[in-house]
Protein backbone atom coordinates (compact mmCIF):
# COMPACT_ATOMS: atom_id res chain seq x y z
CA UNK A 1 0.00 0.00 0.00
CA UNK A 2 2.77 2.47 0.88
CA UNK A 3 4.25 2.13 -2.59
CA UNK A 4 0.88 3.04 -4.10
CA UNK A 5 0.76 6.20 -2.04
CA UNK A 6 3.92 7.45 -3.74
CA UNK A 7 1.89 8.78 -6.66
CA UNK A 8 3.72 9.46 -9.88
CA UNK A 9 2.59 11.92 -12.51
CA UNK A 10 1.36 9.35 -14.98
CA UNK A 11 -2.22 9.16 -16.16
CA UNK A 12 -3.10 6.00 -14.24
CA UNK A 13 -1.96 7.53 -10.95
CA UNK A 14 -3.99 10.67 -11.67
CA UNK A 15 -7.08 8.59 -12.38
CA UNK A 16 -6.57 6.62 -9.19
CA UNK A 17 -6.39 9.86 -7.24
CA UNK A 18 -9.57 11.05 -8.95
CA UNK A 19 -11.35 7.80 -8.06
CA UNK A 20 -10.33 8.09 -4.42
CA UNK A 21 -11.44 11.71 -4.42
CA UNK A 22 -14.87 10.70 -5.72
CA UNK A 23 -15.23 8.10 -2.98
CA UNK A 24 -14.30 10.70 -0.35
CA UNK A 25 -16.86 13.21 -1.61
CA UNK A 26 -19.62 10.83 -2.75
CA UNK A 27 -19.16 7.67 -0.70
CA UNK A 28 -19.70 4.98 -3.33
CA UNK A 29 -19.87 4.68 -7.10
CA UNK A 30 -20.12 2.17 -9.92
CA UNK A 31 -17.55 1.59 -12.64
CA UNK A 32 -19.93 2.86 -15.31
CA UNK A 33 -20.57 6.12 -13.45
CA UNK A 34 -16.86 6.61 -12.76
CA UNK A 35 -16.08 6.00 -16.41
CA UNK A 36 -18.61 8.60 -17.53
CA UNK A 37 -17.70 11.24 -14.94
CA UNK A 38 -13.92 10.86 -15.23
CA UNK A 39 -13.85 10.56 -19.02
CA UNK A 40 -12.05 7.20 -19.05
CA UNK A 41 -13.06 3.94 -20.67
CA UNK A 42 -14.80 1.21 -18.70
CA UNK A 43 -11.89 -1.25 -19.24
CA UNK A 44 -9.45 1.37 -17.87
CA UNK A 45 -11.55 2.08 -14.78
CA UNK A 46 -12.12 -1.65 -14.25
CA UNK A 47 -8.36 -2.27 -14.34
CA UNK A 48 -7.59 0.57 -11.92
CA UNK A 49 -10.34 -0.45 -9.50
CA UNK A 50 -8.97 -3.99 -9.52
CA UNK A 51 -5.48 -2.72 -8.70
CA UNK A 52 -6.78 -0.60 -5.83
CA UNK A 53 -8.72 -3.55 -4.46
CA UNK A 54 -5.49 -5.57 -4.54
CA UNK A 55 -3.75 -2.70 -2.72
CA UNK A 56 -6.46 -2.80 -0.07
CA UNK A 57 -7.60 0.78 -0.69
CA UNK A 58 -11.14 0.12 -1.92
CA UNK A 59 -13.65 -2.72 -1.74
CA UNK A 60 -16.90 -3.85 -3.32
CA UNK A 61 -19.71 -2.72 -1.04
CA UNK A 62 -22.78 -4.09 -2.81
CA UNK A 63 -24.86 -4.16 -5.95
CA UNK A 64 -26.68 -1.28 -7.58
CA UNK A 65 -30.44 -1.68 -7.82
CA UNK A 66 -31.74 -1.76 -11.40
CA UNK A 67 -35.07 -2.35 -13.14
CA UNK A 68 -33.68 -5.35 -14.96
CA UNK A 69 -30.57 -7.09 -16.23
CA UNK A 70 -27.34 -7.70 -14.40
CA UNK A 71 -26.87 -5.57 -11.30
CA UNK A 72 -23.59 -3.63 -11.43
CA UNK A 73 -21.24 -3.64 -8.45
CA UNK A 74 -20.65 -0.50 -6.43
CA UNK A 75 -17.38 0.31 -4.72
CA UNK A 76 -16.13 2.45 -1.88
CA UNK A 77 -13.15 3.07 0.38
CA UNK A 78 -11.95 0.10 2.43
CA UNK A 79 -12.25 1.25 6.08
CA UNK A 80 -9.54 -1.16 7.26
CA UNK A 81 -6.89 0.19 4.84
CA UNK A 82 -5.42 2.29 7.64
CA UNK A 83 -6.03 4.96 10.24
CA UNK A 84 -5.54 8.70 10.65
CA UNK A 85 -5.03 10.51 13.94
CA UNK A 86 -6.00 14.15 14.34
CA UNK A 87 -4.82 16.16 17.34
CA UNK A 88 -5.96 19.65 18.31
CA UNK A 89 -3.46 21.40 20.60
CA UNK A 90 -4.65 24.14 22.95
CA UNK A 91 -2.92 25.98 25.80
CA UNK A 92 -3.80 23.54 28.56
CA UNK A 93 -5.43 20.58 26.85
CA UNK A 94 -5.65 18.55 23.68
CA UNK A 95 -8.48 16.80 21.86
CA UNK A 96 -7.93 13.95 19.45
CA UNK A 97 -9.80 11.76 16.99
CA UNK A 98 -8.97 8.54 15.18
CA UNK A 99 -10.68 7.78 11.89
CA UNK A 100 -10.44 4.79 9.60
CA UNK A 101 -9.61 5.06 5.91
CA UNK A 102 -13.28 5.61 5.07
CA UNK A 103 -13.40 8.62 7.38
CA UNK A 104 -15.48 7.06 10.14
CA UNK A 105 -14.61 8.19 13.67
CA UNK A 106 -13.62 5.21 15.79
CA UNK A 107 -12.26 7.12 18.81
CA UNK A 108 -12.60 10.65 20.14
CA UNK A 109 -11.12 12.09 23.32
CA UNK A 110 -12.03 15.62 24.38
CA UNK A 111 -10.12 18.11 26.54
CA UNK A 112 -7.31 15.88 27.77
CA UNK A 113 -5.21 17.89 30.21
CA UNK A 114 -1.80 18.42 28.65
CA UNK A 115 0.58 21.35 28.40
CA UNK A 116 2.92 21.30 25.42
CA UNK A 117 5.94 23.46 26.13
CA UNK A 118 7.96 25.35 23.56
CA UNK A 119 10.98 23.04 23.42
CA UNK A 120 12.02 19.90 21.60
CA UNK A 121 12.05 17.70 24.72
CA UNK A 122 8.40 18.49 25.40
CA UNK A 123 7.47 17.62 21.81
CA UNK A 124 9.21 14.25 22.08
CA UNK A 125 7.44 13.50 25.37
CA UNK A 126 4.17 14.47 23.72
CA UNK A 127 4.78 11.93 20.95
CA UNK A 128 5.35 9.22 23.55
CA UNK A 129 2.03 10.20 25.13
CA UNK A 130 0.28 9.89 21.76
CA UNK A 131 1.82 6.50 21.00
CA UNK A 132 0.68 5.20 24.37
CA UNK A 133 -2.84 6.42 23.70
CA UNK A 134 -2.96 4.69 20.32
CA UNK A 135 -1.80 1.45 21.91
CA UNK A 136 -4.62 1.70 24.48
CA UNK A 137 -7.17 1.78 21.65
CA UNK A 138 -5.87 -1.53 20.35
CA UNK A 139 -4.87 -0.10 16.97
CA UNK A 140 -1.69 -1.44 15.42
CA UNK A 141 0.53 1.64 15.11
CA UNK A 142 1.93 0.30 11.85
CA UNK A 143 -1.56 0.84 10.43
CA UNK A 144 -1.50 4.57 11.28
CA UNK A 145 -0.95 6.24 7.92
CA UNK A 146 -0.59 9.83 9.11
CA UNK A 147 -0.94 12.20 12.04
CA UNK A 148 -2.44 15.66 11.70
CA UNK A 149 -1.74 18.40 14.25
CA UNK A 150 -3.81 21.57 14.57
CA UNK A 151 -2.21 24.60 16.16
CA UNK A 152 -3.39 28.15 16.59
CA UNK A 153 -1.64 31.10 15.00
CA UNK A 154 0.54 31.17 11.93
CA UNK A 155 1.27 27.70 10.61
CA UNK A 156 3.05 26.95 7.34
CA UNK A 157 1.69 23.56 6.34
CA UNK A 158 4.32 23.10 3.62
CA UNK A 159 7.44 23.77 5.68
CA UNK A 160 6.07 22.35 8.92
CA UNK A 161 6.80 25.48 10.95
CA UNK A 162 4.40 26.85 13.55
CA UNK A 163 5.27 30.25 14.97
CA UNK A 164 3.29 29.61 18.15
CA UNK A 165 5.70 26.74 18.86
CA UNK A 166 9.02 27.74 17.34
CA UNK A 167 11.88 25.42 18.37
CA UNK A 168 14.49 26.69 15.95
CA UNK A 169 15.01 27.87 12.40
CA UNK A 170 16.47 24.50 11.39
CA UNK A 171 13.92 22.38 13.26
CA UNK A 172 10.31 22.62 12.08
CA UNK A 173 8.01 20.93 14.59
CA UNK A 174 6.75 18.55 11.90
CA UNK A 175 10.26 17.10 11.65
CA UNK A 176 10.35 16.28 15.37
CA UNK A 177 6.89 14.72 15.16
CA UNK A 178 7.87 12.61 12.16
CA UNK A 179 11.09 11.38 13.77
CA UNK A 180 9.26 10.29 16.91
CA UNK A 181 6.08 8.90 15.35
CA UNK A 182 7.73 7.20 12.38
CA UNK A 183 5.09 8.03 9.78
CA UNK A 184 3.70 10.95 7.77
CA UNK A 185 2.94 14.10 9.75
CA UNK A 186 1.00 17.20 8.72
CA UNK A 187 0.70 20.41 10.73
CA UNK A 188 -2.08 22.88 10.07
CA UNK A 189 -3.67 26.05 11.37
CA UNK A 190 -6.58 25.08 13.61
CA UNK A 191 -9.22 27.18 11.82
CA UNK A 192 -8.22 25.81 8.42
CA UNK A 193 -8.45 22.22 9.69
CA UNK A 194 -11.86 22.94 11.19
CA UNK A 195 -12.95 24.34 7.85
CA UNK A 196 -11.98 21.15 6.07
CA UNK A 197 -13.66 19.00 8.71
CA UNK A 198 -16.95 20.84 8.23
CA UNK A 199 -16.53 20.73 4.47
CA UNK A 200 -16.08 16.96 4.30
CA UNK A 201 -18.06 15.67 7.28
CA UNK A 202 -20.17 18.48 8.71
CA UNK A 203 -22.36 21.41 7.78
CA UNK A 204 -20.38 22.06 4.60
CA UNK A 205 -22.02 19.23 2.69
CA UNK A 206 -19.28 19.62 0.05
CA UNK A 207 -20.38 23.15 -0.91
CA UNK A 208 -17.80 24.45 -3.37
CA UNK A 209 -17.59 27.94 -1.88
CA UNK A 210 -17.67 28.01 1.89
CA UNK A 211 -16.32 30.21 4.68
CA UNK A 212 -15.75 28.91 8.21
CA UNK A 213 -15.32 31.28 11.16
CA UNK A 214 -13.69 29.94 14.31
CA UNK A 215 -14.99 32.22 17.06
CA UNK A 216 -13.13 31.19 20.17
CA UNK A 217 -10.78 33.24 22.40
CA UNK A 218 -9.42 34.62 19.14
CA UNK A 219 -11.01 34.79 15.68
CA UNK A 220 -9.85 32.63 12.79
CA UNK A 221 -11.16 31.78 9.35
CA UNK A 222 -10.80 29.15 6.66
CA UNK A 223 -12.08 29.25 3.08
CA UNK A 224 -13.11 26.68 0.52
CA UNK A 225 -12.97 28.33 -2.89
CA UNK A 226 -14.09 26.38 -5.96
CA UNK A 227 -13.86 23.18 -3.93
CA UNK A 228 -10.27 23.82 -2.80
CA UNK A 229 -8.96 24.80 0.61
CA UNK A 230 -7.41 28.25 0.30
CA UNK A 231 -3.89 28.86 1.61
CA UNK A 232 -2.70 32.03 -0.10
CA UNK A 233 0.84 32.72 -1.29
CA UNK A 234 2.64 32.00 1.99
CA UNK A 235 0.11 29.62 3.54
CA UNK A 236 -1.28 32.21 5.95
CA UNK A 237 -4.62 33.15 4.39
CA UNK A 238 -7.66 33.49 6.63
CA UNK A 239 -6.33 35.96 9.23
CA UNK A 240 -9.71 37.66 9.46
CA UNK A 241 -9.17 38.37 13.15
CA UNK A 242 -6.50 40.89 12.22
CA UNK A 243 -8.54 42.72 9.61
CA UNK A 244 -8.22 46.45 10.54
CA UNK A 245 -11.94 47.11 10.77
CA UNK A 246 -12.58 48.80 14.12
CA UNK A 247 -11.86 52.24 15.61
CA UNK A 248 -11.85 51.12 19.23
CA UNK A 249 -8.17 51.80 20.09
CA UNK A 250 -7.97 48.31 21.60
CA UNK A 251 -4.55 46.72 21.32
CA UNK A 252 -4.75 43.29 19.71
CA UNK A 253 -2.52 40.36 20.65
CA UNK A 254 -0.68 41.01 17.37
CA UNK A 255 0.36 44.44 18.70
CA UNK A 256 -1.79 46.53 16.37
CA UNK A 257 -5.03 48.39 17.12
CA UNK A 258 -8.44 48.13 15.52
CA UNK A 259 -8.25 44.43 14.61
CA UNK A 260 -11.63 42.73 14.20
CA UNK A 261 -10.64 40.22 16.88
CA UNK A 262 -10.72 43.01 19.49
CA UNK A 263 -14.49 43.35 18.95
CA UNK A 264 -15.66 39.95 17.68
CA UNK A 265 -14.12 37.11 19.67
CA UNK A 266 -14.17 35.38 23.04
CA UNK A 267 -11.40 37.64 24.31
CA UNK A 268 -13.45 40.67 23.25
CA UNK A 269 -16.50 39.30 25.07
CA UNK A 270 -14.40 38.75 28.19
CA UNK A 271 -12.99 42.29 28.08
CA UNK A 272 -16.39 43.88 27.60
CA UNK A 273 -17.92 41.83 30.44
CA UNK A 274 -15.13 42.87 32.80
CA UNK A 275 -15.57 46.54 31.81
CA UNK A 276 -19.30 46.42 32.46
CA UNK A 277 -18.88 44.66 35.80
CA UNK A 278 -16.40 47.38 36.79
CA UNK A 279 -19.11 49.92 35.96
CA UNK A 280 -21.38 48.20 38.48
CA UNK A 281 -23.68 46.31 36.11
CA UNK A 282 -25.68 43.53 37.76
CA UNK A 283 -24.91 40.00 36.60
CA UNK A 284 -24.55 36.46 37.87
CA UNK A 285 -20.96 36.86 36.69
CA UNK A 286 -20.33 39.21 39.63
CA UNK A 287 -20.76 36.26 41.97
CA UNK A 288 -18.53 34.11 39.74
CA UNK A 289 -15.80 36.73 39.82
CA UNK A 290 -16.04 37.06 43.60
CA UNK A 291 -15.97 33.30 44.13
CA UNK A 292 -13.24 32.32 41.65
CA UNK A 293 -11.26 35.54 41.34
CA UNK A 294 -11.59 35.42 37.56
CA UNK A 295 -14.12 34.81 34.79
CA UNK A 296 -13.57 32.37 31.93
CA UNK A 297 -15.17 32.29 28.51
CA UNK A 298 -17.04 29.16 29.64
CA UNK A 299 -18.48 31.17 32.53
CA UNK A 300 -19.81 33.76 30.09
CA UNK A 301 -21.44 31.11 27.90
CA UNK A 302 -22.99 29.50 31.00
CA UNK A 303 -24.37 32.89 32.03
CA UNK A 304 -25.93 33.24 28.58
CA UNK A 305 -27.58 29.84 29.00
CA UNK A 306 -28.94 31.09 32.33
CA UNK A 307 -30.40 34.12 30.50
CA UNK A 308 -28.19 36.61 32.27
CA UNK A 309 -28.99 39.99 30.71
CA UNK A 310 -25.44 41.35 30.76
CA UNK A 311 -23.92 38.21 29.21
CA UNK A 312 -26.59 38.20 26.50
CA UNK A 313 -26.00 41.88 25.71
CA UNK A 314 -22.27 41.27 25.32
CA UNK A 315 -22.75 38.26 23.03
CA UNK A 316 -25.22 40.24 20.94
CA UNK A 317 -22.63 43.03 20.62
CA UNK A 318 -20.04 40.49 19.51
CA UNK A 319 -22.53 39.02 17.03
CA UNK A 320 -23.36 42.40 15.53
CA UNK A 321 -19.69 43.23 14.97
CA UNK A 322 -19.03 39.79 13.53
CA UNK A 323 -22.07 40.12 11.28
CA UNK A 324 -20.67 43.31 9.72
CA UNK A 325 -17.48 41.44 8.90
CA UNK A 326 -19.41 38.52 7.45
CA UNK A 327 -21.37 40.97 5.29
CA UNK A 328 -18.09 42.14 3.83
CA UNK A 329 -16.95 38.57 3.23
CA UNK A 330 -20.21 37.79 1.45
CA UNK A 331 -19.80 40.83 -0.77
CA UNK A 332 -16.22 39.80 -1.59
CA UNK A 333 -16.53 36.04 -2.08
CA UNK A 334 -20.23 35.36 -2.74
CA UNK A 335 -20.09 32.03 -0.85
CA UNK A 336 -22.86 29.45 -0.78
CA UNK A 337 -22.31 28.87 2.91
CA UNK A 338 -20.88 30.53 6.02
CA UNK A 339 -20.35 28.24 9.01
CA UNK A 340 -19.87 29.60 12.54
CA UNK A 341 -17.88 27.40 14.92
CA UNK A 342 -15.67 27.69 17.97
CA UNK A 343 -16.51 28.05 21.65
CA UNK A 344 -18.54 31.27 21.30
CA UNK A 345 -20.92 29.54 18.87
CA UNK A 346 -22.36 27.74 21.93
CA UNK A 347 -24.33 30.97 22.54
CA UNK A 348 -26.52 29.85 19.61
CA UNK A 349 -29.39 32.23 18.74
CA UNK A 350 -28.06 35.01 20.96
CA UNK A 351 -25.08 35.11 18.58
CA UNK A 352 -26.80 34.14 15.32
CA UNK A 353 -29.67 36.64 15.38
CA UNK A 354 -27.45 39.76 15.53
CA UNK A 355 -25.14 38.21 12.94
CA UNK A 356 -27.99 37.75 10.47
CA UNK A 357 -29.38 41.21 11.24
CA UNK A 358 -26.03 42.83 10.51
CA UNK A 359 -25.57 40.78 7.34
CA UNK A 360 -28.95 41.94 6.06
CA UNK A 361 -28.07 45.53 6.89
CA UNK A 362 -24.54 45.67 5.48
CA UNK A 363 -24.34 43.21 2.57
CA UNK A 364 -25.78 43.44 -0.93
CA UNK A 365 -29.19 41.78 -1.16
CA UNK A 366 -28.57 40.33 -4.60
CA UNK A 367 -25.50 38.54 -3.18
CA UNK A 368 -26.51 37.56 0.37
CA UNK A 369 -29.69 35.82 -0.78
CA UNK A 370 -27.51 33.03 -2.15
CA UNK A 371 -25.64 32.55 1.15
CA UNK A 372 -26.76 30.32 4.01
CA UNK A 373 -25.35 30.91 7.51
CA UNK A 374 -25.17 27.89 9.82
CA UNK A 375 -23.55 26.77 13.02
CA UNK A 376 -20.93 24.02 12.99
CA UNK A 377 -22.37 20.53 12.82
CA UNK A 378 -19.30 18.81 14.28
CA UNK A 379 -18.94 21.10 17.29
CA UNK A 380 -15.96 20.26 19.50
CA UNK A 381 -15.04 17.37 17.21
CA UNK A 382 -14.55 19.70 14.28
CA UNK A 383 -10.80 20.32 14.67
CA UNK A 384 -9.59 16.76 15.35
CA UNK A 385 -11.83 15.29 12.64
CA UNK A 386 -10.69 18.00 10.24
CA UNK A 387 -7.07 17.07 10.98
CA UNK A 388 -7.85 13.45 10.09
CA UNK A 389 -9.60 14.39 6.86
CA UNK A 390 -6.82 16.77 5.85
CA UNK A 391 -4.16 14.14 6.55
CA UNK A 392 -5.97 11.62 4.39
CA UNK A 393 -6.41 14.03 1.48
CA UNK A 394 -2.81 15.23 1.65
CA UNK A 395 -1.44 11.69 1.88
CA UNK A 396 -3.44 10.72 -1.20
CA UNK A 397 -2.27 13.77 -3.12
CA UNK A 398 -5.71 15.33 -3.26
CA UNK A 399 -4.64 18.67 -1.77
Amino acid sequence: MNSFLNFSDNKSASLKQAILGKFISEGTDSIADMSRELGASIPTITKLVGEMIDDGLIEEVGKLGTTGGRRPSIYGLNPSAGYFIGVEIRNHHISMAITNFKGEVIDFQEDISYILENNEESFRAFCTFLKQHVEKTGIDRSKVLAYGFNLSGRVNNETGYCFSYFIGEDRPISQVFKEELGTCVFVENDSRAMTYGEYICGAGNNEKNMIFLNVTWGLGMGMIIDGKLSYGKSGFSGEIGHFPMLNNDQICQCGKTGCLETGASGSAAHRIVMEKLAEGRASVLSGTLKEKGHISLDDIITAVDEEDVLAIEVIEEIGSTLGRAIAGLINLFNPELVVIGGKVSAAKDYLMLPIKSAVQKHSLNMINRDTTIKFSKLGKKCGPIGACMLSRSKLLGLL
